[in-house]
């Protein structure tokens, strides 16, 4: 079984796949478009090479706990993946995700340029991360 995470951005989307034993965190990738129909192509191609049988979707609550419009973006979007995949799709708070990204990648000695190419990519292994401790926890 494979979980993959999505960090949905307006520009930028990132994708991390779990291992086969849905323990870690494995492969991730940035799809670079604005356009949703180029984001589901580009998240379809990558749940049909690794076998990805359920989704986390990075859920954007603002820092006291209300959603906000970007939280409405990402439960539209999520209603968009299960329609276009046939996939259970989790919605799960992504709050301080991206900002741990940045400090991640500082902290590994990338500058704020290579920093922005895959920020998305380190956001969707923090919200995998996340979820699969939780789901661990469960079991």
């Amino acid at each position: 079984m494979r979980i993959m995470a999505i960090d949905y951005g307006d520009a930028h989307t990132g994708a991390a796949v779990s291992d086969l034993t849905g323990l870690l965190a494995g492969h991730t990738q940035v799809i670079h478009s604005r356009k949703p129909e180029e984001v589901l192509s580009g998240l379809g191609q990558i749940i049909g090479e690794y076998g990805v049988t359920e989704l986390v979707l990075g859920y954007p609550k603002n820092m006291d706990g209300t959603l906000g419009p970007r939280a409405e973006k990402a439960e539209l979007f999520a209603q968009e993946l299960e329609a276009a995949f046939g996939l259970p799709v989790h919605l799960w708070d992504e709050r301080r995700t991206t900002i741990d990204a940045h400090q991640i990648l500082a902290s590994a000695g990338k500058n704020a340029k290579k920093r922005k190419k895959t920020v998305d990519a380190v956001a969707a292994a923090l919200i995998l991360e996340g979820y699969l401790t939780f789901r661990r926890g469960r079991s």
